[in-house]
């Protein structure tokens, strides 16, 4: 690996141009030593892959792609699955470190491997072997070309190695293409790939055939989504750059319907091209029908376990020498090492699942009332019993109040009530133009003549009193201490992906290695069923002969609930939009806090106050969490009541971390970095900006 650390193939992108291409690499190491036998390949792929964009734990959406585990949180990025206490949680509309320059070398280093590799093509023992080769760095350049078009649109296709002139500098750069013409790029390359690589990846962690469709399926699946859904946007979401006349963003309107159709249309067929290879299938191991038990710990063990047939494409870690942090931040307070409580999962979350009590309007049930400012409160004997029918997969995915994790009992509650029985709601308003109000507001808070409510006001100053002649601290010992700390600021904890087997000894930064899943068979199944219902509702026919898209759509999803525990789906999907909020609403739930949602969210257009009725798959009502461009993500916050023996819960916005986020049309494309602008003759900024 000592050719690795030499081999600096990127010089290509120089910092007086914008995208200035494929400069002469000033190589240590020649074609000749590397592109001529699969040892020499092998260096060249580390390099590959090394710089792959990949969205993994080392991924802060607000950092962007630079590979920094620092804070480790997951979900905190305006998606509403989780919030935290830092300034990494903030709506997902741009990124600090912009994915431009190292995209033009990694398509510089798969360009050049295209290209080159067919001139040495008899040192190779085999086709197949030549051709995984090549295919590797188509799927390499259609890899990079998605992650830059879903956050600028269009953009320069850099898909050749140019020769440099100087004479001519200028020739070395490219204007942005069409979103249309990048969009249709990335499926011919990622075809392409999939038609040149094995079936069996020759390398762990490298990609095959089957990587190189679920890819496909899912980057066509964008493609057709905001072809469809920028026509929904006030104005159409669309512009033509100034410099070129190119529509950078959106599509023609007299052909949005038509490429929607052909985008879903090869999603669907590639999904199914994975489905009908019989290689993958839910990771079933541990389930056992109607076994609730089984059902959460299978789908607990299915994240460490690297044998699941489920996984497609796979992250590896190996400590001490590659290694994260995921359990250093995101753990409960009892393993603060050197943080804790980094992705605190919030209500709006935990609402998406089966098995709970409700409200007409679909809101956790809290009181005897209509709403949460109605009735009294409902008593609970323990924290966790408000869950015990909620769906298995809920619990492995977030760590609920007093449920068991690494052996002991998570102690959630946010304070203690000495008043009478029964207890009204603490607060008259509940909605979000009341989101502020704090519970230091409440008289029987404030009022120490009269005090019938204690909470402890932060880690460093817990409080106790005397119940039943034993004293009992004011919040509980993994809880939502009132100001800022580092228990749960929302009444839950993360548990999906952190590791139940660690001691405190054990964690810190750096020293995680569990794998991270990039793309697993349920990720094909929702592909395949959102454009299926999506193609059914354009009336498309079948792109897979002899398939009923909504049957097959149909199956994937009650597959997909009967592993996770949810209730049955009972009735098909239809070509409706109700049907499309099923699928959608099975993705919120079922890829979270995998970088998946991010993403759905924006391609759906659902993040602006007018689309915003559909931010969780479902519709609901916007005006409950926000106002204009702003919103905001409820918790909820246990409390003990002396006078029952018994716990009450109390649906708020805010109690230890005040966040708001906000998002308007314009953020669904990112800007361009304003360095390139300003000095190219070719690249715009995004209309609008």
């Amino acid at each position: 690996m000592k050719k690795s650390i030499i081999l600096i193939l990127s010089a290509a992108l120089l910092a007086a141009s914008c995208v200035q291409m494929d400069l002469p690499s000033k190589n240590k190491v020649s074609d000749e030593d590397l592109l001529t036998s699969p040892s020499g390949m092998t260096v060249y792929m580390a390099r590959l892959y090394s710089h792959l964009p990949l969205e993994d734990f080392k991924y802060m959406a607000k950092w962007g792609l630079n590979k920094n585990a620092w804070l480790g949180g997951l979900g905190g990025d305006g998606t509403g699955e989780s919030i935290n206490r830092d300034d990494i949680c903030r709506s997902f509309v741009g990124e600090d470190n912009a994915y431009w320059d190292e995209a033009f070398t990694s398509m510089h280093d798969a360009n050049h491997l295209i290209e080159t590799l067919p001139n040495y093509r008899s040192n190779f023992n085999s086709d197949m072997q030549y051709n995984e080769f090549l295919g590797e760095g188509y799927f390499v350049r259609a890899f990079v070309l998605y992650q830059m078009a879903r956050r600028y649109g269009g953009v320069p296709l850099a898909i050749k190695q140019i020769d440099y002139d100087p004479e001519n500098p200028d020739n070395m750069e490219l204007p942005r293409a069409s979103e249309e013409e990048t969009w249709e790029q990335i499926c011919a390359d990622f075809t392409m790939a999939a038609e040149l690589l094995p079936e069996t990846s020759s390398k762990r962690g490298y990609a095959n055939k089957y990587v190189a469709l679920t890819y496909k399926a899912e980057a066509m699946l964008y493609a057709g989504t905001i072809a469809k859904y920028n026509e929904t946007v006030s104005g159409r979401l669309t512009g033509l750059g100034e410099k070129t006349g190119v529509r950078v963003i959106g599509f023609e309107e007299s052909k949005a319907a038509e490429l929607s159709k052909k985008w879903f249309s090869e999603s669907y067929k590639a999904a199914r091209e994975v489905m009908n290879s019989g290689k993958y299938s839910l990771y079933k191991k541990a389930w056992k029908a109607g076994n609730r038990e089984a059902q959460y710990q299978n789908m607990v063990d299915m994240w460490k376990d690297l044998t699941s047939p489920e996984n497609i494409f796979v992250r590896e870690y190996s400590y001490p020498t590659v290694t994260h942090g995921i359990d250093a931040y995101s753990s409960p307070y009892y393993w603060h090492a050197p943080l804790a409580g980094g992705s605190c999962p919030t209500l709006d979350f935990v609402e998406l699942f089966d098995g709970l009590p409700r409200y007409p309007n679909g809101q956790l049930r809290t009181t005897t009332g209509n709403g949460p400012a109605e009735g009294t409160y409902e008593m609970y004997e323990t924290t966790y019993e408000l869950f015990k029918d909620a769906e298995p997969r809920l619990r492995a995915y977030v760590i609920l109040p007093d449920d068991t994790f690494r052996g002991r009992k998570i102690e959630v509650y946010a304070g203690i009530y000495t008043g009478s029985a029964p207890v009204s709601p603490f607060f008259s308003d509940y909605s979000y133009s009341s989101a502020t109000t704090t519970y230091t507001n409440l008289d029987q808070f404030t009022n120490k003549s009269n005090q019938t409510l204690f909470m402890s006001p932060n880690p460093s100053e817990m409080t106790s009193i005397k119940v039943n002649g034993q004293d009992m601290t004011t919040n509980g010992s993994a809880g939502p201490w009132y100001s800022y700390g580092e228990a749960t600021v929302n009444g839950f904890h993360l548990r999906k992906y952190l590791d139940p087997d660690l001691t405190l000894a054990d964690i810190g930064e750096g020293k995680s290695d569990q794998p991270f899943i990039l793309m697993r068979y349920a990720d094909v199944l929702l592909a395949a069923a959102e454009a299926g219902v999506e193609l059914a509702i354009a009336g498309a026919p079948s792109p897979v002969e002899g398939d009923d898209m909504l049957a097959v759509a149909t199956q994937a999803i009650r597959d997909i609930r009967e592993r996770a525990g949810a209730d049955e789906l009972t009735s098909a999907l239809k070509a409706d939009n109700e049907s499309r909020d099923i699928v959608r609403r099975e993705r919120r739930k079922e890829l979270a806090f995998e970088h998946k949602s991010k993403w759905d969210i924006r391609r759906w257009r659902v993040c602006h106050e007018e689309g915003r009725a559909g931010f969780w798959g479902e519709q609901r009502d916007p005006s409950l969490t926000g106002s204009g461009s702003n919103f905001r993500f409820r918790g909820l916050f246990p409390f003990y009541s002396t006078a029952t023996g018994k716990y009450f819960f109390d649906a708020r916005f805010r109690l230890s971390v005040d966040k708001t986020f906000g998002y308007s049309p314009v953020d669904y494309y990112f800007a361009i970095p304003s360095n390139q602008v300003s000095k190219s003759k070719y690249i715009d900024q995004q209309p609008n900006r």
